[in-house]
């Protein structure tokens, strides 16, 4: 006998084999399906229900790729930052709707996402770029997966171009001390000796506030960052990783530092009165607000200027903090957590370029420890000295 699950719920039917059938009505349409245990039948009903409570089930087969990505980007809204919902939006206007945007997303080929990469590559697009067109498209098509409106992803089978691997650009121990000495008594010295002893990342650095910063044990708490969102400005958002919320310990030359930029930053409220606009930011703009940072990208620049210092990313600041931590003999798992690394699989793959020469300073430190002294030589002197006794 049929049991119900209720109006418009469906039903599960023990058959006389001891399978289980499913029966569900959608859209007026009769679905029947059939399964070994109760348990699966009832799960493959719920979910199916939730399906056509979306509104996909059926729907979905029929949208083109552009309507689809519109639910796409809604479905993700609450779950990315609304710069990277930005790009996925640009991504999707600029290079995938123009040629595909009319196909029926159940009989987009992959031969069609194919020639679109090839395209992009013959029009001489960035490689970087065909890469997150096939990222975002991937993504979406795996969602449309798993909602059952597809029951295979067509960019599975297509080949996409290889990002090259950018150089990595540091600064050595002489260099990082030149720029230093050169942001000497400037608004941003602080912010500089932050960047190179921790590695913190661009945004993170705009994004500490004072509060963050507890002067008796120099721990510093990095759970925010500050991005610019095309349209929408400066915006706050949490780090990029879960691993990206973090403490770190300063030392006592940086926490020195900062003391003189806190009563630096004093004066400047006071000269600012009524314009200043407190944000709590241990390095905000010259009236307390969120500082841009192409602003800070401008300064950075003049400053490598003035200390004839090689025109490097300030991101590559942060490259310089982790490859002078491990030259030091930093050990990967600090390096990781000061990064805000999820893992140190994936520090070690990022600064491998560092290992080598550790590997050869261990070789050398090895030899030492090992090296067999021949006392021979030292036998015979002392016979000598006896002898002459």
């Amino acid at each position: 006998m049929a049991r119900k699950s209720g109006q418009n719920q469906g039903s599960v039917t023990k058959r006389k084999n001891g399978s289980y059938m499913v029966q569900l009505t959608a859209d007026g349409n009769r679905l029947t399906k059939y399964f070994k245990t109760k348990k699966e039948a009832n799960a493959w009903r719920i979910e199916t229900l939730q399906k056509i409570q979306s509104g996909l089930f059926y729907a979905g087969p029929r949208l083109t790729l552009s309507e689809y990505f519109e639910e796409w980007l809604v479905a993700r809204k609450d779950s990315i930052k609304l710069k990277t919902l930005y790009q996925y939006r640009q991504i999707i206007k600029q290079h995938i709707n123009p040629v595909l945007g009319n196909i029926k997303i159940n009989e987009l080929q992959p031969a069609e996402i194919q020639a679109l990469y090839n395209k992009k590559v013959e029009s001489g697009i960035g490689v970087r770029t065909v890469c997150l067109i096939h990222s975002v498209l991937h993504c979406a098509l795996n969602h449309a997966l798993r909602l059952g409106i597809i029951f295979r992803n067509p960019s599975d089978a297509v080949y996409k171009p290889k990002a090259q691997k950018r150089e990595m650009e540091v600064l050595d121990e002489n260099q990082a001390r030149m720029l230093l000495i050169a942001a000497k008594g400037k608004r941003h010295e602080a912010l500089y000796k932050l960047a190179i002893t921790t590695g913190l990342r661009k945004g993170e650095i705009l994004g500490l506030k004072w509060g963050d910063l507890d002067w008796d044990t120099h721990q510093l708490n990095v759970q925010r960052q500050i991005q610019r969102v095309p349209q929408e400005g400066l915006a706050y958002s949490q780090p990029k990783t879960a691993a990206g919320r973090r403490m770190i310990i300063l030392g006592s030359d940086t926490i020195l530092a900062l003391k003189d930029h806190q009563k630096r930053q004093w004066v400047e409220r006071e000269f600012m009165r009524g314009k200043w606009k407190d944000h709590d930011l241990i390095f905000p703009s010259s009236i307390g607000t969120p500082l841009s940072q192409s602003n800070l990208s401008r300064d950075y620049k003049q400053l490598l200027h003035e200390a004839n210092l090689p025109d490097i990313r300030f991101h590559d600041l942060r490259h310089t903090a982790a490859s002078l931590m491990l030259k030091q003999g930093i050990s990967v798992k600090v390096v990781q957590e000061r990064l805000g690394h999820s893992d140190a699989a994936m520090t070690l793959n990022v600064y491998s370029h560092v290992i080598p020469g550790m590997q050869r300073e261990a070789a050398e430190k090895m030899d030492e420890i090992t090296a067999v002294i021949d006392i021979s030589e030292m036998l015979a002197k002392v016979e000598n000295q006896n002898g002459l006794q």
